[in-house]
């Protein structure tokens, strides 16, 4: 449920906090006053598209705060690893003026495509153009679908087509003519070729890289290296330093005989002269390896220049050159095989398109009998709804060609009038009938929604008198199940709210600004009179206003033991 919305410099709003109540909430105010400005707010702070339009003038920044309960929400906050504080969730969105905006969940920024996915969660706005998606008839299979209680059917056929779909793909692929086949292969085995002689082995690059450069520097190395061995092993000229640390070692053993105060000493002198010897057999061996033919330098260039002129064409590592030999040798493989592979997944095609069928037949099954039942359900809210003559239908196209949807042309059709021939909803249908056909949809269609609120941005377009009251009715019924936020410029809505507020534009120091103000008892008398007559409020319209009222809570009394 939306427990409040804070609204700060958006449009013509500069400072704004509705804390709104379960049941039926209702906005009403003049012509530009703003209402619709909140719906945009909200829709703000759920991740929608925004602009630096939205900013009030003058301003830097514009923010909105969403206060939700977290009913509902547990896997997203685990997966995004947002903590709902005291069972709420907290969304804040911040628009600066040159049109860069941020999103936040209890404090922790998030991407606005994630926020989005919340607020599909959290809340359903129905929008002042929504009413026009059932004049789109590429809806209407969402609408049964979402109805219909089916989902392991509709689940069965998607795995089905999915299956189908996959091996059609893969047998499309396997569609070459012969002479790009040739040239297919041909490529291939001039790649493979090249690969196997080069022959690369994982790290034989950095391994003969380093042997080059040990040998290009072998005449330094040499040198170094032997003046380290003369130093450790001794020469003709003077003893080396093993040979010092021998003596060493003998005339401090010596004295370790005589006192065992030296025999620590003597350890370590003794450790001393294995590490020396130790050293000085991989000096004498590290010499050795620099020997080498003449010829090995000019193997180890002709051996790189292969290897860096190979990896450079296959991927720039020996791993990448690897993969793509084994990639390449499966691809001949397979263009090799090809007749018989295809001939092996025409197979499989036909017995996945038998399957495909098979599902798609029960899900047309499934549908047709959902369509019988939300028919029945929409005429009980048309008649509900003052539109009594009113017929629904669902049309299926049955044993179309198999789609990701099904076989299945879903369209709605209906008869306004009684008498009247059915006809498409875009044909047949008033602006006033399409609000309440499309109100008839989501009170039906909220039975099945885990959505705690519901939003309609003017639901009521077209719609007067009898059918406004009955519009109203139907409100405070959805209301009684679901927290349902409506903007409405009709008196019977408003009488029926459970919360009512009041949005007004003023005047002050040559700026425009909206507040919105939650309604006593008296301020809706004193609103409802207003919506009736204008400014023209008398005494006669404030007594029909009170006694608009109390009828409403009467109605409703009776009708939800409230």
């Amino acid at each position: 449920m939306l427990r409040s919305l804070t609204i700060e410099n958006i449009a013509v709003i500069e400072q704004a906090e509705i804390e709104f109540g379960a049941g039926f909430n209702v906005l009403t105010g003049e012509t530009g006053a703003g209402k619709s400005i909140v719906i945009d707010s909200l829709e703000a702070a759920l991740g929608w598209r925004t602009s630096a339009q939205i900013v009030r003038s003058g301003a830097k920044s514009a923010k909105v705060t969403a206060v939700f309960t977290a009913d509902g929400c547990g896997d997203w906050c685990r997966e995004n690893d947002i903590e709902p504080e005291d069972g709420e969730l907290i969304l804040t969105r911040k628009i600066t003026e040159d049109g860069r905006s941020t999103c936040r969940v209890n404090g922790e920024p998030v991407a606005a495509a994630q926020v989005r996915a919340l607020g599909l969660r959290l809340i359903d706005i129905h929008g002042q153009g929504d009413g026009q998606r059932l004049t789109d008839e590429r809806s209407h299979r969402d609408y049964l679908d979402s109805f219909g209680g089916y989902d392991k059917t509709l689940e069965a056929y998607k795995n089905a087509w999915n299956a189908y779909i996959s091996v059609k793909k893969e047998l499309d692929s396997l569609t070459l003519d012969e002479a790009e086949k040739a040239r297919k292969v041909d490529m291939l085995g001039y790649q493979i070729a090249e690969l196997e002689r080069a022959d690369i082995k994982i790290g034989e690059f950095d391994e003969k890289n380093a042997r080059r450069t040990l040998l290009k520097n072998a005449g330094k190395l040499s040198n170094s290296l032997s003046d380290a061995k003369s130093a450790l092993l001794g020469s003709e000229r003077s003893d080396g330093a093993l040979s010092l640390i021998e003596a060493a070692l003998d005339s401090i053993e010596r004295a370790a005989k005589l006192s065992e105060s030296f025999a620590d000493v003597a350890s370590r002198v003794r450790d001393l002269r294995f590490m020396c010897e130790d050293v000085a057999l991989e000096v004498r061996e590290s010499a050795e390896e620099l020997e080498f033919e003449p010829e090995e330098l000019d193997e180890l260039d002709e051996r790189l220049d292969t290897l860096k002129r190979v990896l450079r064409k296959y991927g720039g590592d020996e791993e990448s050159a690897i993969a793509f030999l084994e990639s390449a040798r499966e691809e001949r493989r397979s263009i090799e095989y090809a007749d018989e592979r295809r001939e092996e997944l025409t197979e499989k095609l036909k017995k996945l398109e038998k399957s495909a069928k098979t599902a798609a037949d029960e899900l047309t099954k499934a549908r047709k009998s959902a369509g019988e039942r939300l028919s029945a359900r929409i005429e009980a809210e048309l008649s509900a709804l003052s539109m009594k003559g009113a017929r629904f239908a669902v049309s299926l196209g049955e044993g179309g060609e198999l789609t990701s949807h099904g076989q299945d042309d879903v369209r709605f059709i209906m008869s306004a009038n009684a008498g009247e021939n059915f006809g498409r909803i875009a044909k047949v249908a008033s602006g006033g009938e399409l609000s309440r056909v499309m109100l008839a949809m989501k009170s039906v269609l909220s039975e099945r929604d885990p959505t705690d609120s519901m939003v309609f941005d003017e639901i009521d377009t077209g719609v007067s008198g009898i059918a406004a009251q009955r519009v109203a009715e139907k409100l405070a019924s959805v209301g009684a199940r679901h927290q349902v936020i409506c903007v409405t410029h009709l008196p019977q809505l408003a009488a029926m709210a459970d919360t009512h507020f009041s949005i007004k534009k003023e005047i002050a120091e040559g700026r425009t600004y909206t507040k919105v103000e939650r309604l006593d008892e008296g301020g809706r008398a004193a609103e409802l009179a207003r919506l009736t007559g204008g400014d023209n409020v008398t005494e006669t319209t404030l007594m029909a206003a009170k006694e608009q009222l109390s009828a409403a809570k009467k109605f409703k009394n009776t009708q939800f033991d409230k």
